[in-house]
């Protein structure tokens, strides 16, 4: 039988051959091949002597490698069950946005003003990669009138869902009138984003009359996509009333302010059973980003890609920080804590 000899190993007591080389104890822990640091009594041994050193009775031994930050329980986990989640994951990435009961691909929804001319306006639409296009309703300005450019030959409708809007509405009758026109400008198309405003200076929602033009488009079965406050009451009643995706302002229409009161879009998402995207407000990439993050389900924008320096460019942009932040919505961010809590853990260090 074998003599044995007692070391301090990475700080616990284990029993090893006498004589034992680092080799051998590299061997006896299954660790060859791995890249590993070796420290002998606070002396670090190179990895040309580990066949030729052997151990003495009471020696203090590390043998460190690389980990990770964070808790090393991802190593002992079920990878059956890792794969089962990340497709679980990847299906929910994959969940397109449903609107009236039809799917699109893209969470960014944008419009069609304020642009130099058609061709930067197509540019910047086919570089958002959206499906959903919003379209204003006036009397020349799809090209109406004959020889000039006409906007439906840069957003054909066989390849984006139009959506008119009732921009510039004051009231109920305005609005609803308007969306009559665009339905049979548009060959019965009944997809609609009403906004009725309240005032010019700061062109926030009347709910009032919102809820008078909402009631009346209902009833002659438009669909409607509804812009509000970020009321959260306002926001339940509409959904309650018909419409098929409620549309709250992050801040005002045109200021790229952002999102002044998340938590009321936080309570809108929360409670809503139709899709809740952010309409008006958004300034940057980092905007639709927060707006997808808390959860929406879209972002509806035109001022913040047609009034960039590079529209194009901005565009892109905004692509990306939707899916970016609709990536990070599902992953589950961490909780907000008040002091640190360190990234790699505290088991295993050697000092």
């Amino acid at each position: 039988m074998s003599r044995t000899m007692e070391i301090l190993l990475n700080g616990k007591i284990h029993q090893v051959p006498e004589n034992c080389l680092i080799s051998d104890l590299i061997a006896l822990l299954e660790l060859q091949g791995k890249r590993l640091a070796v420290e002998v009594n606070q002396e670090i041994v190179s990895r040309s002597e580990y066949t030729q050193q052997p151990l003495q009775s009471g020696d203090k031994v590390e043998i460190v490698y690389a980990i990770g930050g964070g808790s090393d329980l991802g190593a002992t986990a079920n990878p059956l069950t890792q794969n089962a989640k990340m497709e679980e994951i990847m299906s929910a990435l994959d969940t397109p946005l449903m609107v009236a009961g039809k799917t699109y691909h893209s969470r960014l929804l944008v419009g069609t003003g304020k642009y130099r001319d058609l061709e930067e306006t197509q540019n910047a639409i086919q570089a958002s990669g959206a499906k959903i296009v919003t379209i204003a309703i006036r009397r020349s300005n799809i090209g109406q009138n004959p020889g000039e450019p006409n906007l439906l030959d840069v957003i054909p409708p066989d390849r984006y869902t139009l959506l008119p809007n009732t921009a510039g509405c004051y009231n109920a009758k305005e609005a609803v009138r308007t969306c009559r026109l665009a339905r049979e400008l548009l060959d019965g198309h009944n997809l609609v984003k009403l906004e009725v405003l309240g005032d010019e200076k700061t062109l926030f929602p009347d709910l009032v009359e919102t809820y008078q033009a909402t009631e009346v488009l209902i009833k002659e079965d438009f669909q409607v996509m509804v812009y509000t406050n970020d009321d959260p009451i306002a926001a339940k009643r509409l959904e309650e009333m018909g419409c098929v995706a409620v549309m709250p302002l992050a801040a005002p229409i045109g200021s790229g302010l952002g999102i002044r009161n998340p938590y009321n879009i936080l309570e809108i998402v929360q409670n809503a059973t139709v899709p809740i995207l952010v309409d008006a407000g958004v300034g940057t990439a980092s905007d639709a980003a927060a707006a997808m993050e808390l959860g929406c389900d879209g972002v509806l924008m035109n001022t913040a890609i047609a009034g960039a320096q590079n529209p194009i460019l901005m565009a892109s942009a905004m692509k990306k920080a939707v899916e970016a932040g609709r990536s990070a919505y599902l992953a589950g961010r961490i909780p907000r804590k008040r002091y640190a809590s360190a990234s790699s853990p505290l088991e295993g260090t050697f000092f």
